[in-house]
């Protein structure tokens, strides 16, 4: 199976891909949305729904768990991206945005808030594949740099509860700051927690202690 065959795609679109006769902005649009979605055929991607951009959103793709979100957006972009954006805020994954929209004033917020690629119009079917790789390629990088970072984050708040356990051992019991420490760490083994959890209940205790 190539890797584009086992990307789970969910497509966020309008209803319909046909236009009323009577607007050739609507014209532009499906011939944009039939393109996208003839170069994903054409590339083996597995679409398993078509969703519109509605307060069932968030659900939906709870229900169906997609590797990927496609938005195939009207011109009028910015309500469909804040759907998406709402219902992928809590399980992020990869959202790639092929509008016909020129604004692009927006383009920085919507970035911000966690598409991964923005598209402008003009993107022939053989293009649809590269565009998307480089946005999953892209989605984990920055995930790799998020986890990272939040890893980060729980060490040094970790190192500041030892810290302070530390010291309040050694203030209390007249420890050195090897002894406070080998306490810390022995009472963790013994008891199969982590040494920041330890450190977080001699501070519990000396905080209701007083």
């Amino acid at each position: 199976m190539n890797s584009a065959a086992a990307l789970r795609i969910v497509i966020v679109a309008p209803d319909t891909l046909v236009p009323e006769p009577s607007d050739p902005d609507a014209e532009v649009e499906a011939e944009r949305s039939r393109s996208l979605r003839i170069g994903m055929l054409q590339s083996g991607y597995n679409i398993v729904a078509v969703l519109p951009a509605d307060v069932f959103l968030p659900d939906r793709l709870a229900q169906i768990g997609p590797d990927m979100i496609i938005v195939d957006a009207e011109s009028q972009a910015r309500d469909t991206l804040e759907h998406v954006v709402v219902a992928t805020r809590d399980a992020r994954r990869p959202i790639v945005l092929f509008t016909n929209d020129e604004d692009t004033s927006h383009v920085r917020a919507a970035i911000a808030a966690g598409v991964t690629a923005y598209v402008v119009a003009g993107l022939a079917p053989e293009r649809v594949q590269p565009v998307l790789e480089v946005a999953m390629a892209r989605f984990q990088h920055e995930e790799s740099l998020r986890r990272e970072l939040a890893e980060a984050r729980t060490q040094l708040s970790e190192r500041k509860l030892i810290d302070r356990a530390k010291g309040l051992l050694m203030t209390r019991q007249g420890l050195t700051e090897e002894q406070a420490y080998a306490r810390l760490r022995k009472t963790a083994m013994d008891k199969g927690l982590k040494l920041a959890d330890v450190a977080q209940r001699v501070i519990d205790v000396a905080d209701l202690l007083g």
